[in-house]
């Protein structure tokens, strides 16, 4: 690799991309939204190819693609729903997603990742997310990096190195935004219950939605609580701030929260751009079992569409349709 620069619309797509080529970017904020408006522009003189979507927030998963693109993802979040049967999906636990991809891409996965501007012109940030992304670097046929300057950028501006990358394309495009949530009367007496269950101290996990969201906004009433989580949304920013978040307590990363995925709007990203004590990891680092093992006191916080009476939870169908995820649950 030897992260050629390229303009954006001089991209040839049909010799990037081969008939059968297994396409995998971001997801959510992370999306390369440049890169995936001109590849879906493209498809047509691609040919048929998969392209492994996660949490979709924009326009690059459509059911008017699938007369070339055969979607696959872990949920049915988003822009996901639109799919419906088209959208084929991986029963996997999220710590061996990357693992899976690989296999599934069997030497012809191409990475499309969205980056930051770096410490200098050899370096770049992983800046909205790390996350499954990070752990294909490595093995991914081809690299194609989108660098938006705006994008946050995270953590030292070390992450990744020039030589990490085949392709790279600057941009100004802006990150992508998480739907803003309308929290009800329900939402609100449930979150005081599970506030009650978290106590000081604690390190959290906690995921996407109306219901995480109001666990959050109950729990500024806490002292030195810590993240370790798949993602970092408003509410954890926000408590952060109001020092409710301290991580001081955590058995290590000690004062920094660590997850792999930014979730939310403008507000968010620049919160994060710079922020010393926010740093981005790879999904094999956030959901790794015997990191999760080590942490005291850890409260995994993860929403269900249905619990029985035995106890058994359904996080993933409603109505007979795919909606939500196998996603990091089990691995939690």
């Amino acid at each position: 690799r030897d992260g050629i620069e390229n303009a954006l619309a001089a991209l040839d797509w049909p010799a990037l991309v081969r008939p059968g080529s297994l396409v995998v970017w971001g997801q959510g904020c992370a999306e390369p939204n440049g890169l995936t408006a001109a590849l879906m522009d493209a498809r047509h003189a691609v040919g048929p190819f998969r392209a492994f979507a996660g949490i979709s927030y924009g326009p690059s998963v459509s059911p008017d693609f699938t007369d070339t693109v055969s979607y696959l993802s872990y949920c049915g979040t988003g822009q996901n729903r639109t799919l419906g049967r088209a959208l084929d999906i991986l029963p996997v636990h999220y710590s061996r997603l990357a693992r899976t991809l690989e296999q599934i891409g069997a030497g012809e996965l191409v990475l499309m990742i969205r980056l930051a501007p770096g410490a200098d012109a050899d370096h770049f940030s992983f800046g909205a997310g790390a996350d499954y992304t990070a752990d294909l670097l490595r093995t991914a046929r081809l690299v194609i990096a989108e660098v938006s300057s705006q994008t946050p950028t995270t953590g030292t501006g070390r992450e990744i190195r020039r030589s990490d990358i085949d392709i790279i394309v600057r941009t100004d495009t802006p990150c992508l935004v998480l739907p803003t949530v309308e929290m009800g009367d329900i939402e609100t007496r449930i979150a005081r219950h599970v506030a009650g269950l978290v106590h000081d101290g604690a390190t959290i996990q906690i995921g996407l939605g109306t219901l995480p969201q109001a666990i959050l906004d109950a729990l500024h009433g806490h002292k030195d609580l810590g993240v370790h989580s798949g993602l970092v949304t408003q509410g954890i920013a926000d408590l952060m701030d109001a020092g409710v978040i301290t991580n001081a307590r955590k058995s290590f990363d000690r004062s920094t929260t660590v997850a792999g995925l930014l979730a939310g709007g403008e507000p968010l990203m620049q919160w994060a751009n710079g922020n010393p004590r926010l740093s981005m990891r790879p999904s094999t680092y956030t959901h790794a079992a015997d990191i999760l093992a080590g942490i005291d006191n850890f409260t995994a916080i993860n929403s269900a569409i249905e619990v029985d009476l035995t106890g058994q939870v359904n996080a993933e169908v409603a109505g007979g349709r795919y909606v939500g995820a196998v996603g990091g649950a089990v691995d939690f």
